[in-house]
């Protein structure tokens, strides 16, 4: 079945979203998940100018590349963060997104006790308004503490509004959870919405996510499992590299390109 494919801008972690741009659409691709996390990757953000989000949008539209999605990852859990979280889902509604990506932080009450998956929902559900009003899916990516599908289920299943699903990173339940995707993911598959395709050298806690193909990842099993479950989420690539990143920016690009050559052999249009 037909799939939007897409390229995450933090892929290019460390240089410009308009080389993020470059890049991606070089390689053939036509969706792009924008990157706005505080403090990490800014490629966009809520306090740059309106005239610089705006050449932003006009260099995706000349590029012929939709932002459908944004990575805006806030820790859910901490109050004073929702005004962040808050100003991301506007931003994305700004640029036309349909989702908006982001883990749930670190779950932990004042007193250090581990919430309970029923408070996190119940933060989470406070959302949902915000959602509703700017037309978006959040997708709750596994990871920290929240590193399997099956967890991130269950906290899906408890919030209950179909505006909040699950966005499964296939390379962070290897380095967070020592879990074979493949072993997680049939569990959660019916609730997964959107997905994160990061390849895995390794394992727990080793931080090495290559090229798509390069790695232990059977990403033609777990796309053969997504066509049996009648699941057309889409998928967005990301490739951290190692630790000490890539070599320059055209590393980042070939990275891309092979990760498209990849995939095609898999059978995918891009």
């Amino acid at each position: 079945m037909k799939r939007i494919i897409a390229v995450n801008s933090n892929c290019y972690h460390g240089y410009s979203i308009e080389d993020a741009i470059d890049g991606i659409q070089n390689a053939g691709f036509h969706y792009i998940e924008l990157t706005a996390t505080k403090g990490w990757t800014e490629h966009v953000f809520p306090t740059m100018s309106f005239n610089a989000l705006n050449a932003i949008k006009d260099r995706l539209k000349a590029a012929g590349l939709k932002p459908f999605s944004l990575s805006g990852h806030t820790n859910l859990m901490d109050g004073a963060r929702i005004g962040d979280f808050v100003a991301n889902m506007r931003l994305a509604n700004f640029f036309g997104c349909d989702y908006i990506v982001s883990s749930i932080g670190e779950a932990h009450l004042k007193d250090n006790a581990v919430a309970s998956n029923d408070e996190v929902a119940r933060h989470i559900r406070g959302l949902v308004p915000y959602l509703e009003e700017y037309g978006l899916t959040l997708v709750l990516e596994n990871h920290g503490e929240h590193s399997s599908g099956a967890i991130i289920k269950s906290i899906v299943d408890l919030v209950g509004s179909e505006r909040v699903k699950i966005n499964y990173d296939t390379g962070n339940v290897i380095f967070y959870a020592a879990t074979d995707p493949m072993q997680d993911l049939p569990g959660c598959v019916d609730e997964v919405a959107y997905m994160h395709i990061k390849d895995k050298i390794g394992g727990a806690k080793e931080w090495n996510f290559p090229v798509l193909g390069k790695g232990q990842v059977d990403f033609a099993a777990i796309f053969g499992l997504l066509e049996k479950a009648h699941n057309n989420c889409p998928l967005s690539i990301e490739i951290e590299f190692t630790q000490a990143g890539p070599r320059d920016l055209a590393e980042i690009n070939q990275a891309v390109l092979d990760s498209a050559a990849y995939l095609k052999k898999l059978g995918m249009e891009i």
